[in-house]
């Protein structure tokens, strides 16, 4: 069994995450309220309007493209986290 890694279009500084959302997506909302209560540094970015995105998310979600899908400095990926998981994987 071969082991593919995705590397995201976009990495983040440390301390912030790049969030992948769409602009109907109420769980992206939600996520973006929290970090923005908590202090958490962003970058969005729409799957349905930059190209090569949606092809991303599709990659490292088992082809479904599922928001918010996040990305983390080390470049690894979480989808549809929570603020603590958020906070947990920013502080390791």
């Amino acid at each position: 069994m071969t082991e593919t890694t995705v590397t995201s279009p976009s990495i983040p500084e440390a301390g912030s995450v790049v969030m992948y959302t769409t602009s109907w997506c109420g769980y992206c909302r939600r996520l973006k309220t929290q970090l923005d209560s908590a202090g958490i540094g962003y970058t969005e970015i729409n799957i349905e309007e930059v190209p090569g995105t949606a092809e991303y998310v599709q990659a490292v979600n088992g082809g479904n493209q599922t928001v918010p899908t996040l990305v983390f400095p080390d470049g690894t990926s979480a989808t549809n986290p929570s603020l603590a998981d958020v906070k947990a994987r920013l502080t390791v």
